[in-house]
Order: structure tokens, then C-alpha cells, then sequence
């Protein structure tokens, strides 16, 4: 009953911290502005199912997509092992399943195990892939310090967590020998008693339940929450074909407000207090559930032309800083009220050269797994430049110019269109 106490309060604690986290995170992300996604729910649901859960476009790139899928794969079904952890621990039972599946128990463990060796496999790909063949797309400034050593940090502690539990099923005399991985480990255990097997067997019980809660806790601050926020950020991505771009609804509405003066206001209408985007708070909800959604894995950045041509835009640090942004802010309301300010602006992280760099091209979309869309992100932030700052370059500030003074963006007089037209 003492361990079964210690487990439901060991389990509280770990719960209660992650949902803490997830509540703050919720919060952050509600501080964007409002955007309607509620339409098509079938195809929606359609696009989760293919994308985040039958993971359709990591596979573009093969290896990536296969070694991914295994640790995917793996940790779906290993749960099902450690929902029988959880419940042994509050009902104080020992492989509560085993009575219930009979002989198909050992065969359930046996398949798990594969799995388990198999995810411990994918994530030593993946160490060598990061760490010793160095795959450009996993460099870049963004991906120094914290994000670099957080890389690592999950696909070590994957591979211990994995360890712990074959070491669990090694030491335990019910399934000692038989097991197709575990028995690899059994000789390291063969000359100890009863009461020591018992012992082992207890401490990576513990252990992998108390990485499992320690790890659960350590998501939400990781590139790896994108196992939780790749299925609602799919569902709600954007269904409009990549290149269209919508019209500003606060720039139409005071057009036609202005052209027609028998026009009336839409109901509860409000004159927007600005144009684009300034800071996190003027991006909509959607684009900050993105910056939560991101993996980090680059692939946005190794296919866009702008970074490949030695340009400073990368559409990976723009989803990075777009959530450290929303972080710094989140922490700031947190320690001084819901309604503080601290006069910073996402601008400060994303410099002019790396907006005006984009070649609206689509690339970074396209490739993202999780359907992260940085392109809108930049586009309201140059929004806010052009329209609240006037701070465009020289060269876009002609074109707009010409288009206003001419109807063109070339500096020739309308009268003579027909010299040039042709």
C-alpha cells in the first residue's frame, strides 16, 4: 500500500507540472489574434490523418522518413506496455496483462521489444546523422546552444528509456530467456538470487516510469512538443491553395468605407488600431500554435532559394524567435499582470534583411511535416513595415510609386503606355 501511495503521488506530481505547462502554453497561444478554422471538418480531418498520422510527408526524404517512423511507431505502441506500468503501480498488481492475454503475453512483449530495439537503433541514426556526418540542414546560428544540446537530449534519453525497459524485462524471472531482445541482457543476471533479481527489476521498473514523467515534463520546453501539437496544427492548417494571399478584411473595410460614404459598418465594426504584424499579439492564434508545432528539422530552410543563395533568412529561425518571442512575453505577463508591455517587438529578433529576403515562393511551406506556415508570418510583419512604418526598401518603394502614380510599376507616363506595351 506504501508503494502504491508513493507511485499515485510520484504520478500526481509529474501529471500536475505537465498540465501546468500545457495550460501556460494554451494561454500564449490564445494571446494571438482570432481566425475562423472551423470550416471542412472532414477534409480536415483527412489532412491530420495523412499527415500527422500516417506521416505522408516525412517520407519525402526517405531515410529521415523511414528511421522517424520507426521511433513514431514504436513509442504508439510501447505505450500499451506502459499503460500495464501504470495500472500495476496503482492497483500494486505485477504484469497485470499477462492473465488477461495469456500466451499471446509473451508474444505482445516480445513484438514490443523488437520495437524498442528498433527505436534505440533509429535514434543512434540519428546521433550519427546530427552529430558526426553533420547534415547541413540540422546547422545554421538559430541551432546553437539550447536547441543543439535539446536535439540531443531527446534522442539520449529515448535510448535509456528504451534501455530501462528491456533491463526491466531482462531481470524478471517470468520472462527471463525468452524474450527476443532482453535475453541479451539475462547473463548479466544469471548469478543472482531471487531477492536481487527482484531488487533490479523493481529500481528499472521505478526508473523507467520516473523517465517517462520527467521526460513528459520536459516536452512542452522542447522542439520535441511536436508529438502533441502535430495533430491539432494539422487539422487546422490553412486549406486555401499555397499562393493565394488573402486581402487585409481591416484594409478592405476602411477602402470601402472611405469610397463609398452611404457605406455602413459592419456591425460591432472597431477601426483597426494598426496594420500587420508588430509583435507576437498581432499574429493570429494559428501562427503561434505554428511556432509551438515546430520541429527544428530545417527542412523549410534546405529548400529556400533565398538561404541557399547565402542570404540570412532562415524560415526555421523565424518560427524559433517567433516562439521564443511568445515565451519572453508570456513570462513577462506571468510576473507582471495579463495586461503588461514591455515595449519589445518581434522585429527586435527578426531583422529587415530576413523579411525582405522571402521570395513568397512557397518552398518553406510545402516541405514543413506538420504543415508550419512561415511565409504568413513574414508577410504581416512586412505588412506592419510597409503600412505602419513606411520602412520598405528603396526599390519596393519606387515600384509602389509608379504602380500609384502610373498604374505601372515601371516610371512610364500612362499617355504612353502604347510605346511599351508592345
Amino acid at each position: 500500500m506504501i508503494t502504491q501511495i508513493i507511485f499515485l503521488l510520484v504520478t500526481a506530481v509529474g501529471v500536475f507540472f505537465f498540465c501546468k505547462s500545457i495550460a501556460k502554453i494554451r494561454r500564449n497561444i490564445n494571446m494571438g489574434k482570432p481566425l475562423d478554422r472551423s470550416d471542412k471538418p472532414l477534409l480536415r480531418l483527412k489532412t491530420m490523418g495523412l499527415v500527422a498520422l500516417g506521416q505522408s510527408k516525412m517520407v519525402v526524404r526517405p531515410v529521415a522518413g523511414f528511421f522517424h517512423i520507426l521511433i513514431y511507431v514504436g513509442f504508439v505502441l510501447i505505450n500499451i506496455e506502459v499503460l500495464e506500468i501504470l495500472l500495476d503501480g496503482i492497483f500494486g498488481k505485477h504484469r497485470m496483462f499477462q492473465n488477461l492475454l495469456g500466451k499471446l503475453y509473451p508474444i505482445a512483449i516480445g513484438f514490443f521489444e523488437i520495437l524498442a530495439f528498433l527505436v534505440i537503433l533509429a535514434c543512434v541514426v540519428f546521433l550519427f546523422r546530427r552529430n558526426v556526418s553533420k547534415v547541413k540542414r540540422f546547422s545554421g546560428t538559430e541551432m546553437k546552444g539550447f536547441p543543439l544540446f535539446d536535439a540531443n537530449a531527446i534522442l539520449y534519453t529515448e535510448i535509456v528509456l528504451m534501455l530501462a525497459l528491456l533491463l526491466m524485462n531482462a531481470s524478471d524471472r517470468q520472462l527471463t530467456g525468452t524474450m527476443p531482445i532482453s535475453s541479451w541482457f539475462a547473463p548479466l543476471f544469471q548469478n543472482m538470487s531471487e531477492h536481487s533479481l527482484h531488487i533490479v527489476m523493481e529500481i528499472c521498473w521505478w526508473f523507467h516510469w520516473i523517465g517517462i514523467l520527467v521526460f513528459l515534463n520536459y516536452v512542452p520546453y522542447s522542439k520535441h512538443f511536436h508529438i502533441i501539437m502535430a495533430f491539432p496544427n494539422t487539422y487546422y492548417s490553412n486549406l486555401s491553395p499555397k499562393g493565394k494571399i488573402e486581402n487585409m478584411e481591416s484594409v478592405t473595410t476602411e477602402v470601402k468605407l472611405m469610397l463609398d460614404p452611404n457605406a455602413v459598418p459592419p456591425e460591432n465594426y472597431e477601426s483597426p488600431l494598426g496594420f500587420g504584424a508588430k509583435d507576437v499579439t498581432d499574429l493570429t492564434w494559428k501562427n503561434l500554435m505554428d511556432a509551438y508545432s515546430c520541429t527544428e528539422c530545417g527542412r523549410c530552410t534546405s529548400v529556400c532559394p533565398a538561404n541557399i543563395t547565402g542570404k540570412l533568412l532562415s524560415p526555421r529561425k523565424v518560427m524559433m524567435d517567433t516562439r521564443d518571442r511568445l515565451e519572453e512575453l508570456g513570462n513577462a505577463k506571468d510576473k507582471n499582470g495579463k495586461d503588461f508591455n514591455d515595449g519589445k517587438s518581434l522585429h527586435d529578433r527578426i531583422t529587415d534583411e530576413e523579411l525582405w529576403a522571402c521570395t513568397t515562393c512557397n518552398a518553406c511551406v510545402e516541405a514543413c511535416p506538420v504543415n508550419i506556415n512561415p511565409l504568413d508570418i513574414i508577410m504581416q510583419m512586412r505588412q506592419y513595415q510597409v503600412m505602419e512604418q513606411s520602412a520598405a526598401p528603396s526599390e519596393l518603394n519606387g515600384m509602389l510609386a509608379n504602380l500609384e502614380n502610373n498604374g505601372a510599376p515601371w516610371q512610364f507616363s500612362p499617355a504612353d503606355r502604347g510605346n511599351w506595351s508592345n
